[in-house]
């Protein structure tokens, strides 16, 4: 996914799960049962990166 739908307030919402979650935007297929782990990989981070003031949140079972 290199272009995946963002918000209106321009966030982006990953869903990670075993079955297609509604429409399917966004969504990163898990095998069912099993455990996952994600690894966010930054390509030119911006000063807010290395001085820390930016951070990602953490996921959000919904």
């Amino acid at each position: 996914m290199d272009k995946p739908a963002q918000n209106s307030d321009g966030s982006t919402d990953l869903y990670f799960g075993p079955e297609l979650p509604g429409e399917g935007n966004n969504w990163i297929k898990t095998v069912p049962g099993k455990g996952f782990l994600v690894i966010v990989r930054l390509y030119g981070p911006k000063q807010a990166f290395f001085d820390q003031s930016w951070k990602p949140s953490d996921l959000i079972k919904q």
